[in-house]
This record gives C-alpha cells, sequence and structure tokens, in this order.
C-alpha cells in the first residue's frame, strides 16, 4: 500500500472527497483515487465518472476579488491539493475580441486562448491537478494514452514532479508532439490504439503507476483532472468585467473541458457571485460526434464509428457522461461542423493575428450554429491549443507487441526505466 505525501498547502483545498456523478451522489474519500470511476453496483453496466465535492460554505469570496493571472494556485480553496512546485504558468491566458466576428453579429465575441499555457494548451490546467494527485498518491511514475496535447502536458508535469512517464501513442505521431515528449524525458511506446487502455491499467497495477488518462471502455477520466477546467470559467468572468458571457462554446473530444467549465460557472452560481450560467455548447467532428449522438438520443454516452477527420484532437469516438451533465446543466446543445468549415475558421484567426491548432477552431466554425439558437450577451469561444500542434509532418513508429513484458522491455531500452522495478 502506497503512502499519501501531504503537501504544504493542503489546508488551503476545501476539497471533501470524490462525489460518484451517479444520481446517488455518493461521497468517496480523496484517496485512494478512484481510477476506474464509481463502483459498480446491481445491473449497472458502466462506471459514473466522478469529480470532487467540496465545502462550498467555507469558501471566502473575496477570493474572486483578484486579478485572473497565471499560477492555477491561487484558486486553491476550489481544488484538489497542489504540488507547489509543479506551477509554472498555467491560466490566467487572455481573452481576446475578435473582429471577424464583428461582420455576421452583433453581439461580442472573444476568443480565450488557451495556446498561452506551458505547454501551448489547455491541457495543462487538468494536468496540474492530475499530476499532484499522482506525488501525492506515492505513484513511482505517470502512465497516459495519448497521441498529442495530453500527453505532451503529462509529461512536462511529470518532469517537474521527477516521475518517470510512459506515454502510449498510435504508430503514427506528430514529430512534433516526439520532440516534445522526448524534451521532457518522457518515454513514448507505439502501441495499436485498441491495446492502448488495456496496457495503461496494467502498468498501473504492475509497476505502481498513476495513470493521467482513462481506463475505461466508456470514458470516465481523471476524477481530479477537470477541476482545473474550472478556472476557465473563473478568469472568464473576471476578465468580462464579473459578467457571465451568453454563452460559451467548447471544442470537445471526451467532454471533460467542457465539464469542468460547466462546474466552474456552477460554482460561481452557488457562491452568490454569479445569477446564472452561460448557455454551453459542445462542437465534434461531424464525421465523429459520439456527445451529439448521446444529447440527440437522450443517451448517456455513445459510441461511432471513425470516420476521416483532421481534427485529430477532438476525434473521439466515444463519449463521456461529463458532456450529457455539463450540456444539461447549460442549457446548451451538442454541435458538429465539418474539416471545410473548420479550415476557414484557422484562416480567419490567422487573418487576425491568431495561429490555433485546427481542432482548436472548431468553435469559432460553429458560431453560426451557435447564433441561430438565439442569444444576448457576449459569446466566448474556447481556443484549446497553438497551430504548430497540427501534424503537418509525422512519424511511423513500429508497434510494440500489447503485453506488460514487451511494453516493459521497450520501455527499458530506450529510456532506462524500469518499470519493473
Amino acid at each position: 500500500m502506497t503512502k499519501t505525501v501531504t503537501f504544504a498547502g493542503d489546508s488551503r483545498s476545501l476539497a471533501l472527497g470524490q462525489r460518484s456523478l451517479a444520481p446517488d451522489a455518493t461521497l468517496h474519500p480523496l484517496v485512494p483515487v478512484l481510477i476506474s470511476g464509481a463502483p459498480i453496483s446491481g445491473e449497472q453496466l458502466w462506471n459514473y465518472p466522478l469529480d470532487i465535492a467540496f465545502d462550498y460554505a467555507a469558501v471566502d469570496t473575496s477570493l474572486f476579488d483578484q486579478a485572473p493571472l497565471a499560477g492555477l494556485a491561487r484558486w486553491a480553496p476550489l481544488l484538489p491539493p497542489l504540488d507547489p512546485r509543479l506551477s509554472f504558468g498555467e491560466g490566467g491566458t487572455p481573452l481576446i475580441p475578435l473582429s471577424i466576428a464583428a461582420t455576421s453579429t452583433e453581439i461580442p465575441v472573444f476568443l480565450k486562448d488557451e495556446s498561452r499555457n506551458p505547454t501551448w494548451s489547455h491541457k495543462d490546467r487538468l494536468n496540474l491537478c492530475t499530476v499532484s494527485t499522482a506525488v501525492r498518491s506515492g505513484a513511482k511514475g505517470v502512465v497516459v494514452a495519448s497521441s498529442g496535447n495530453h500527453g505532451v502536458s503529462t509529461a512536462a508535469y511529470a518532469a517537474r514532479a521527477n516521475l518517470p512517464c510512459v506515454v502510449l501513442t498510435p504508430s503514427e505521431i506528430s514529430k512534433t508532439f516526439l520532440a516534445m515528449l522526448k524534451a521532457y524525458g518522457a518515454c513514448p511506446v507505439p502501441v495499436e490504439t485498441a491495446h492502448r487502455w488495456p496496457l495503461v491499467r496494467a502498468i498501473c497495477e504492475q509497476a505502481g503507476y498513476h495513470p493521467t488518462s482513462n481506463l475505461t471502455p466508456f470514458h470516465t477520466g481523471h476524477p481530479f483532472g477537470p477541476e482545473g477546467y474550472k478556472t476557465i470559467a473563473y478568469e472568464i468572468f473576471l476578465q468580462l468585467g464579473r459578467v457571465v458571457p451568453g454563452a460559451v462554446v467548447v471544442p470537445t473530444g471526451y467532454g471533460e473541458q467542457l465539464f469542468g467549465i460547466a462546474k466552474g460557472f456552477r460554482e460561481l452560481v452557488t457562491l452568490g457571485l454569479a445569477p446564472d450560467m452561460p448557455r454551453l455548447f459542445s462542437v465534434e467532428p461531424s464525421a465523429r460526434g459520439p456527445l451529439h449522438r448521446a444529447f440527440q438520443t437522450n443517451e448517456p454516452m455513445a459510441m461511432v464509428e471513425a470516420g476521416e477527420t483532421r481534427q485529430y484532437s477532438i476525434a473521439c469516438t466515444a463519449s463521456g457522461y461529463r458532456g450529457v451533465l455539463a450540456l444539461e446543466a447549460g442549457r446548451g446543445s451538442a454541435l458538429t461542423v465539418d474539416d471545410t468549415s473548420v479550415s476557414a475558421a484557422q484562416a480567419a484567426l490567422g487573418r487576425e493575428g491568431i495561429w490555433q491548432e485546427l481542432s482548436s477552431c472548431a468553435a469559432l466554425a460553429a458560431l453560426p450554429q451557435v447564433l441561430a439558437s438565439g442569444l444576448s450577451g457576449p459569446i466566448v469561444v474556447i481556443g484549446t491549443s497553438g497551430g504548430f500542434k497540427d501534424p503537418i509532418d509525422a512519424e511511423i513508429l513500429p508497434v510494440v507487441e500489447p503485453s506488460f513484458a514487451r511494453v516493459a522491455d521497450h520501455v527499458k531500452a530506450k529510456s532506462g526505466i524500469d518499470l519493473r522495478s
């Protein structure tokens, strides 16, 4: 049994425990981390995800009198315990007015530019929380299944925590991402997609590693990760002069960022700082769109075929229950956009001096659909990552046999990390 590590700032966090997002909302202790979702009971066929419950009655709302600057530790009472060594400027990203939108609407439109984070994506907010949890859990290392931003961000925070990091990737990976993983000292392991999640579980169970990505067939994700995304909502609220926008539009994969933003605005309402939540819109590639299907069919989650799309960062084939909950809370809708409209949005942002990853531009591409729903107040589109992250060129790596033994051999040979020790 691993020993829980205590951080110097633990007492600042008002986290109470891990709360199941099932109807019964069962509260579990903060440790051990329920990385496979809430325990299954009765005839339940899938795991409910969890989030973190907080003692909102104890929150001093003067917390929101501060400027929305970088460093998520400023929001410590409303975050899980954070390792003070890990933060290096995540958050505090700019809210940029977009003149291109002024031609189509009188409603102000802003871009929340998450490409300004330390590894140039929104994932840094999540991984400050997940890697802090890995340290607090006494893990020997961290493991993640990712083809891009999530893996790179995990690797950077693992480096700051002085933890070895294994990243299970597809065999075809962007040279940019590969270079970043190696720069941060992580070991990329190319495996076939279907085997990535079982291997994550095997590495956790046999090597004592902590996952920052999913372990279950339907996405439950890490309970602590989306808490980092709440701070996007806090910042938008303060950057607009303590105003709740009319809508927030979010490029969506598994729905963790969407859920975190929804929770952040819900907390502002709970704390009496905001009168209501904005409407929330998810945006997925029209070639896939599992959350769109789940929301349209009134199902908790859905799976779709892997249609061709260049929106790689949000090209999921399975949705997560968190996404449905976020859209219901935000009185929103699940939208889809094709690659052509997203490419046009990317080019339009470029003409304003902003270079975003193609998937990042999905929110702006969906603007006509958002406007058609009838809104008042400013609209905020989330830009998740910088344009240099697009896989313009890729490297094909030889696939590793999907067994813990062969993965351990590969990691030892390539990086010197011994998963068997």
